[in-house]
């Protein structure tokens, strides 16, 4: 005789159980609504930072000294109204999802980081700052964007839904990378990997479906590309063993030592020109995008804006990317957030790193340029971020073919290792620098040194 029977899961009531609550569906068409919504703000956010940079482009290559004037003058624009009316829209944004879904923030500061003013701000903020040429990406701000958006699900549902703040939170974010790089499934691993280590089992299936949703708004709007361009690799062979691990501990003490000076000019320094800026932020804005613009114009434009065409130019082989492109394009970026101004990271990123590879490729010959370009990719972007299973699968959707998921995989995760010896996470680092004035003392994290 059986002491314990299990019993099967019985179809036809559990199908009148999910179909008898009407308001539960409401509330999940009213969710997937609002993560299309979200795919759709990303859509437009990266039509108009393409037109913005396109009319900048426009202005170098006809007034190339107009860049002298253009480029501070509206840097200390951007940087004096995000100041003085949207502070929680500086930065790259992720940092400010993060600190909103920190469970020790009081309910009520949560609108300071995200909420749908800051994401109208961002994308205007943001299109501004590729508007001044700055060596900004859409992507990181795409998730306080989209966070934004989803966050206001929240007063269409009601208090025992299942579905709660922190959950609509880390599938906006989620969306908003998603939708920003056409990528679903690293919205997903960005989710589960940089914004919530576990998901809410009770929400998760609406979650991911909410996340790929925004990220096929975006894919049937552009295509599956990225503007990167899709990246045709050779075979990728023993011969490329030296060469790669190369490119990957290159990008991996770079991507730390800049995650490192950017968490330290960020959270304020006591060196005197942090101190300058804390006391004259729009002047130093202004004196930021000088150097910007004479970066800009010493490389003929390359490290102006995100960094694509410079990428598009070495895939294709050219030899218009200066000699110093990684050098000058890393001054550039970090340069530009430190002056605040609301951008992202994750597309000069990813355009250094294409710079760290073409350069190891140059120097070491072979045929093997545009797969080690993508190694440096991966390899920088996990370093910066140490999320290195979200860079691998943001440079998989570049590269035509899985010949190098292996050799992706493997170098995002020896560049983050190596990062986490030189660099705290950076966008761990700013978040608790963004949470700690609203903490209890007993309850602040350390200061970052």
């Amino acid at each position: 005789m059986l002491l314990h029977m299990h019993h099967e899961p019985d179809f036809l009531a559990n199908l009148r159980g999910e179909l008898s609550d009407g308001r539960l569906w409401i509330e999940r068409a009213v969710v997937l609504a609002y993560a299309a919504a979200a795919g759709l703000f990303v859509v437009g956010f990266t039509l108009l930072s393409d037109r913005t940079f396109g009319w900048f482009d426009l202005l170098y290559q006809r007034y190339p000294w107009s860049v002298f004037i253009w480029t501070p003058a509206l840097t200390a624009g951007i940087v004096w109204t995000t100041r003085r009316y949207f502070p929680g829209a500086s930065g790259s944004g992720i940092p400010q999802v993060m600190a909103a879904l920190d469970p020790g923030l009081p309910a009520e500061a949560r609108s300071r980081f995200v909420s749908m003013r800051l994401t109208l701000a961002k994308i205007g903020l943001s299109s501004a700052g590729l508007l001044a040429g700055l060596s900004i990406g859409r992507e990181g701000p795409s998730v306080q964007v989209a966070a934004g958006v989803m966050q206001h699900a929240q007063r269409w549902l009601r208090p025992g839904s299942g579905l709660s703040t922190h959950a609509l939170l880390v599938a906006g974010g989620a969306a908003g990378i998603a939708a920003a790089f056409n990528a679903p499934l690293a919205g997903v691993v960005f989710a589960i990997e940089e914004l919530s280590r576990k998901l809410e089992s009770r929400s998760s299936g609406l979650i991911i479906t909410a996340i790929v949703l925004a990220g096929l708004v975006a894919v049937s709007t552009f295509g599956n590309l990225t503007y990167f361009g899709v990246i045709k690799v050779p075979h990728f062979g023993w011969d490329g063993l030296l060469p790669g691990l190369v490119v990957t501990l290159a990008s991996g003490v770079l991507g730390g030592l800049f995650a490192r000076l950017l968490a330290a000019s960020l959270t304020g320094s006591p060196d005197r020109i942090s101190q300058w800026r804390g006391r004259y932020p729009v002047r130093f804005a202004a004196a930021g995008g000088l150097v910007i613009a004479l970066i800009g114009t010493v490389t003929g434009g390359a490290t102006f804006g995100a960094g694509s065409h410079a990428v598009k130019d070495m895939l294709a082989g050219e030899a218009s990317v200066p000699a110093f492109y990684v050098t000058l394009k890393f001054a550039a970026t970090w340069l530009t957030a430190w002056c605040g101004v609301p951008g992202g990271i994750f597309a000069p990123s990813l355009s250094i790193g294409a710079g760290v590879g073409h350069n190891v490729a140059m120097l070491m010959g072979g045929d093997m340029s545009a797969a080690l370009i993508a190694m440096g990719m991966a390899a920088f972007l996990a370093a910066v971020t140490q999320a290195p299973l979200t860079a691998f699968i943001i440079v998989m959707e570049m590269v035509d073919g899985h010949a190098m998921v292996l050799s992706l995989m493997s170098a995002a995760m020896l560049a983050s290792l190596v990062s986490r010896m030189l660099s705290r996470p950076l966008y761990g680092t700013l978040s608790d620098f963004l949470t700690r004035p609203f903490m209890p003392a007993s309850h602040r994290p350390p200061a970052a040194h």
